[in-house]
């Protein structure tokens, strides 16, 4: 039986430059190390991120006490554990906290811990990451849902929606699926630099230029596809991440304007956008309490359109099964550091596919080098994986791990279903 010897935590900086918190564990002669990530666009109910808030020489952002949390504390508890036993560590890991939130001891503490214990049970079996999750064969590639111009909390430009996406229905592959997306996104670039707009990119590698209406953005994201030489809607869909928590005020949203509308005008303006643009899937169109809009919303599409959770379910089973129970949405997005631990995550994703939902497995805006969730979402057969644009390095890697993947699966690598 392999033992974990010692866990070591450090502070490191992800993709915005603000300080994060790297684990690494050690068993024998071999260790495994991973990074937490961190959300600019954040829903109530997640688990906890700790941050030094006192701390001036850090402007009340460094990791320094969650670092010495683990050096001190964790790295005695879990000293001799098996590192085969993920939901082990990670029950000791929840005892240890003790809050629903993990507001003790910090969700991003938690789950570097949990993501390296994984990591390095995978290296001390001597099998890649991937194969370290619930699926064991019939391995599936994630289709991306690539970012192309960013809005909202993640960019500076006026756009109400926070992300605009496209997905490759018709790849053959995943490498495939990349070409076809860098096709897009450089024709992109043409038609913006032609109308006058920055080239700019926001923090997750999609374009920021200066436009103020969700359907300029559109109206050149179709042009792009068509430019590509490919059909959009067929080959190509647009995708949405509206990100409406930021958008509401007393009931009413702001979503398709700086004016603020009812939930049934909302429902009805998004059913033309996705007519008239041929839009197959979005994200957060409501507020994270707000069922009634998410279930009419649903019903009106009538569950054509694939409706994300991401702030409505923040990878909380308790959540996921009330959104299923109101018929709210069909999907949920799986975010690790929304919930804390690597089983915590796995028992949402199970459930979740069990119910008839799809997975989508995501990054955050402020993210790293770790590709963690590349291997997550093949590794648990989820239909899609969002990890920002083909820009800045941090979402490059885990476009980059998946290829590497596809290839060590050889003939047997097949790409996942949308519908």
């Amino acid at each position: 039986m392999s033992k974990i010897k010692k866990v070591v935590a450090r502070q490191v900086y992800d993709s915005r430059g603000n300080p994060t918190i790297e684990a690494e564990v050690f068993s024998n002669n071999l260790s495994a190390s991973a990074i937490c990530p961190s959300g600019a666009s954040t829903g109530t109910f997640e688990a906890y991120e700790k941050r030094d808030k006192s701390n001036k020489k850090y402007l009340g952002k460094s990791v320094l006490i969650p670092v010495a949390t683990v050096n001190k504390l964790i790295s005695k508890k879990l000293k001799n554990q098996n590192i085969h036993d993920q939901e082990r560590i990670d029950s000791i890991l929840i005892k240890l906290d003790g809050t629903k939130q993990k507001t003790k001891l910090g969700a991003n503490t938690i789950l570097a811990v949990s993501m390296a214990s994984k990591k390095l049970s995978a290296k001390v079996k001597k099998i890649p990451l991937y194969k370290n999750f619930i699926v064991k064969k019939n391995f599936k590639l994630p289709f991306p849902l690539m970012n192309i111009i960013n809005g909202g909390a993640h960019a500076d430009n006026g756009l109400r929606i926070q992300e605009f996406m496209i997905r490759p229905d018709k790849a053959k592959s995943f490498n495939d699926a990349v070409r076809m997306c860098f096709l897009v996104i450089n024709n992109l670039k043409v038609l913006l630099k032609k109308a006058g707009h920055s080239i700019n990119v926001g923090d997750e590698g999609g374009f920021a230029p200066m436009i103020s209406d969700n359907e300029s953005a559109l109206k050149l994201i179709v042009q792009a596809i068509k430019k590509s030489g490919f059909k959009n809607g067929k080959d190509i869909s647009i995708c949405l991440d509206v990100a409406a928590n930021e958008l509401i005020k007393k009931g009413k949203y702001s979503i398709h304007s700086k004016n603020y509308i009812s939930v049934d005008q909302s429902i009805k303006k998004y059913l033309q956008l996705i007519k008239k643009y041929q839009i197959k899937s979005i994200e957060d169109p409501f507020g994270e309490d707000d069922w009634k809009a998410w279930s009419k919303f649903v019903n009106g599409t009538k569950n054509k359109t694939q409706i994300i959770g991401d702030d409505l379910f923040v990878t909380n089973l308790e959540r996921l099964k009330i959104g299923f129970l109101n018929l709210s949405a069909n999907s949920i997005l799986i975010k690790l550091n929304q919930i804390g631990t690597v089983t915590e995550t796995l028992e949402v994703i199970k459930f979740a596919q069990l119910i008839g939902f799809k997975t989508i497995i995501s990054h955050r805006s402020g993210d790293t080098e770790d590709t963690f969730i590349a291997d997550l979402a093949v590794g648990t057969n989820s239909n899609q994986i969002k990890t920002g644009s083909l820009a800045r390095s941090e979402r490059i890697a885990k476009y980059n791990q998946l290829i590497r993947i596809e290839e060590d699966l050889g003939r047997s690598a097949k790409m996942n279903k949308i519908n």
